[in-house]
């Protein structure tokens, strides 16, 4: 209805593979923008790929960071919020970006790509 249909390029597969995928076809440093919001477990492998996907000055957004305050509750320590926790520590040792964590809603970090 917006007109937009020869814009989309709708891929329907598990997302590590069709990031993978997008990798395999030359599409590296294309990308100006990628958001993640998936299962915590692989957060990691998104952030990679994403990372790889996206120009240098990009931008990724992360998802759920803050994972309702859990993160920060050390009696928690199911296998998401250990996931997240361990995703929250790769992000802040990582030269490759910049970021900032905004402490809106489940928490959500920008992490800008670095020339």
């Amino acid at each position: 209805m917006a007109g937009v249909t020869d814009k989309i390029d709708l891929r329907i597969a598990p997302a590590v593979e069709t990031l993978d995928r997008l990798l395999a076809e030359g599409q590296a440093e294309t990308f100006d923008f990628a958001f993640i919001d998936a299962d915590k477990s692989n957060y990691g492998t998104y952030y990679e790929q994403a990372l790889q996907l996206v120009r240098p000055g990009g931008l990724v957004l992360i998802d759920n960071v803050l994972w309702s305050g859990r993160v920060a509750d050390g009696q928690v320590q199911d296998t998401r919020t250990e996931a997240i926790r361990a995703f929250n520590r790769k992000l802040h040792e990582d030269q490759r970006v910049m970021i900032s964590m905004v402490a809106i809603a489940d928490g959500l970090t920008l992490a800008l790509k670095r020339p």
